[in-house]
């Protein structure tokens, strides 16, 4: 964490990751909280409360606006991360990076276990059309303004590309930690090694989709790529069942080497721009 030695205060970026947190913790304590263990409210609804909780990053970003970017417009703010032409072909390259890094493993799981694939997914009780609603109003909506939007811009102004985006993961994967601590505690969740193995998993995951939405981001800066990214992202997840530490362990492998792909493309583009544009000798 930066902190300035010299008025000891933190700078605003990481007054905006701590009050994002709270705001998300108690969001989830209090709002959740109530609709499970009080009114014990059907799936659907607690599946509601839950795509609302994830806007805590952009309600905080809006709360917090004016410390942030002072003498900036707030609606040109958000428009700057929508002014580019969107690209379609690095949507439909994020799109496979993500599904091919999360259905491989399943595959693999399958022919080990002989299970059928279909096995590993189930609708929850509820239409997918509503499911695509609810995983898009969720997170990639509801999170990344804040996130790959302001957060960032914030990092990559302060720490070279990898450190931007490794710091950006782990913050990203840290913020959900209450969700951990709520399965855990409440709904009666793994612990011991299992639950390490998917800490773990989460950190590395989350920290190689940052990776692949800020390569991307660098090629076409439009925020539709990160929210896409994200919605394909929670569409498998939130439909996966009957899986375990095997899948954890797999999912973190293959999205560690996605991760390592993308960054050596980045890398390698750089190394390209930088040959075209030296100085010709005299």
């Amino acid at each position: 964490m930066v902190i300035n030695c010299n008025n000891k205060k933190l700078s605003p970026m990481w007054k905006y990751v701590i009050f994002s947190y709270l705001l998300f913790w108690i969001m989830v304590m209090v709002l959740g909280g109530s609709a499970a263990m009080i009114f014990n409210a059907p799936p659907i609804v607690q599946r509601i409360v839950q795509a609302f909780c994830a806007w805590a990053p952009t309600f905080a970003f809006l709360i917090l606006f004016k410390k942030l970017k002072p003498n900036t417009n707030l609606k040109d703010y958000i428009k700057s991360f929508f002014s580019e032409k969107i690209r379609f072909d690095l949507m439909l390259i994020g799109s496979f990076a993500i599904v091919l890094s999360s259905i491989i493993p399943l595959f693999l799981i399958s022919v080990i276990r002989q299970q059928p694939f279909t096995s590993f997914f189930s609708l929850f009780g509820y239409a997918l059309p509503i499911s695509v609603l609810l995983s898009l109003f969720a997170g990639p909506l509801g999170e990344e303004l804040g996130w790959r939007g302001y957060l960032r811009n914030e990092l990559n102004n302060k720490y070279s590309f990898i450190k931007a985006s490794i710091f950006g993961g782990i913050i990203w994967a840290l913020w959900h930690s209450v969700l951990w601590f709520v399965d855990v505690v409440f709904m009666g969740g793994s612990t011991g090694w299992p639950l390490v193995l998917f800490i773990i998993s989460n950190v590395v995951v989350m920290t190689s989709i940052v990776i692949i939405m800020n390569v991307i981001l660098q090629k076409n800066n439009h925020l539709l790529q990160s929210i896409w990214i994200h919605l394909c992202f929670n569409l498998i997840y939130v439909h996966l069942t009957n899986f375990d530490t095997l899948y954890f362990a797999l999912i973190t492998i293959t999205y560690t080497i996605t991760g390592v792909l993308f960054l050596l493309n980045y890398y390698k583009n750089i190394h390209k721009e930088n040959k075209t544009n030296k100085p010709l000798s005299k």
